[in-house]
């Protein structure tokens, strides 16, 4: 429990005025009246006394109020507005970043008025409105935008959120906390894919909302960073780690499972269906890679995939298996475009279970290693 303020400190006061005693003065009444055990005759007198130590020419008098007043509920608005534009940032920081006294106008006004550090401390606030954030995007500079994506109690509004990927979309202390917020629009997921690096890119496909094909586009990225294409040299685990977290999000679709087999990854197929059904990854390979035909499709319906494509999963699976079996040294989007050319020509159901579009994905994909061929 905090000192109270005594009657040896009234005597004490009275003797020697000086601005360490005032002080001494001021932290005790401030940190009596937050603990809100005074009756309302005492708060009334107490609030007559910060009224008066709120101009005290003591620097020291003024921070010891704003550091014990910072956080109290039932503080008056004027109190709190005077220690939050005090001349001295030791005096107005605490108000700024804890005070709930102080209205969203009232930190609206102090970003668009005073300085940086006291733009930064708004944005640091356990809860930053949209307005304020808002204001804090406009007006504010590098530091404070840093704090406020980084803030996850800070409301961010799309069109803000647009304001900083254009204006410091490629600073990376910005990218790191602005793709690492809780929820990103789609918009703005998909307008950072293009300017943060690998690992931030990974964390977007998997925790926030995506078009399907970008979603394809760097998840496949992603796998052939960690394993080339119809090559089992690369590492399990990071494919596991991945499926997991699509699954968890929402994003491990029979669609981009297909996709990723039809370009080579068979680690990443043989990881979603021992997600997806709960086998143990070293079950599920045995059965995927069973002779017989009721390994892959016992496993295949377990996992929840759709029943009229295991012949188009069958096909893919078995040409990815004979070119990893045969190892050759044909080029790999070589071998991926036969592949492809032979899905989508014996498998029309594609169309008709998925649509359109992922068909289109991988044509799209087609013709690219096409042109890629013959650039060769």
């Amino acid at each position: 429990m905090a000192e109270k303020l005594t009657g040896s400190d009234v005597q004490k006061l009275l003797a020697d005025p000086s601005g360490e005693n005032r002080a001494s003065a001021a932290h005790k009444i401030a940190r009596q009246f937050g603990e809100g055990g005074l009756t309302d005759k005492e708060r009334s007198i107490a609030e007559d006394i910060f009224s008066l130590m709120v101009k005290d020419v003591e620097m020291q008098v003024r921070a010891a109020l704003s550091s014990n007043l910072k956080d109290v509920p039932g503080l008056s608005n004027d109190l709190a507005k005077t220690l939050a534009s005090d001349l001295s940032d030791e005096v107005a920081l605490p108000m700024l970043q804890y005070s709930n006294a102080l209205t969203d106008a009232d930190l609206v006004e102090i970003v668009r008025s005073q300085n940086a550090s006291r733009t930064k401390a708004v944005a640091e606030r356990p809860a930053v409105s949209r307005q304020v954030s808002d204001a804090i995007v406009t007006h504010g500079d590098e530091d404070s935008v840093v704090a406020l994506v980084s803030n996850t109690g800070a409301e961010i509004s799309e069109t803000s959120l647009n304001k900083v990927v254009d204006k410091y979309g490629d600073v990376p202390r910005i990218q790191e906390p602005l793709v690492q917020r809780p929820t990103l629009p789609v918009g703005i997921a998909e307008k950072l894919v293009a300017r943060v690096a690998d690992h931030l890119k990974d964390y977007l496909v998997q925790h926030h909302e995506l078009s399907d094909e970008m979603a394809t586009d760097l998840i496949l990225q992603s796998r052939e960073r960690a394993t080339l294409t119809l090559n089992r040299a690369g590492s399990s685990g990071s494919a596991e780690e991945l499926v997991r977290q699509l699954k968890e999000n929402r994003r491990l679709t029979p669609s981009i499972v297909l996709r990723a087999l039809c370009v080579g990854d068979l680690d990443f197929f043989e990881q979603s269906l021992s997600v997806l059904s709960g086998v143990p990854i070293n079950n599920a390979r045995i059965l995927i890679h069973d002779e017989g035909e009721l390994g892959l499709r016992s496993l295949y319906q377990k996992a929840g995939m759709p029943v009229a494509l295991l012949p188009a999963y069958r096909t893919a699976l078995d040409m990815v298996v004979k070119a990893e079996m045969e190892q050759s040294d044909e080029d790999p989007q070589h071998r991926m475009r036969r592949l492809l050319e032979r899905v989508l020509t014996e498998h029309e159901e594609i169309i008709d279970e998925f649509g359109a579009d992922t068909v289109d994905y991988l044509l799209t994909k087609l013709n690219r290693l096409g042109q890629a061929s013959k650039a060769a």
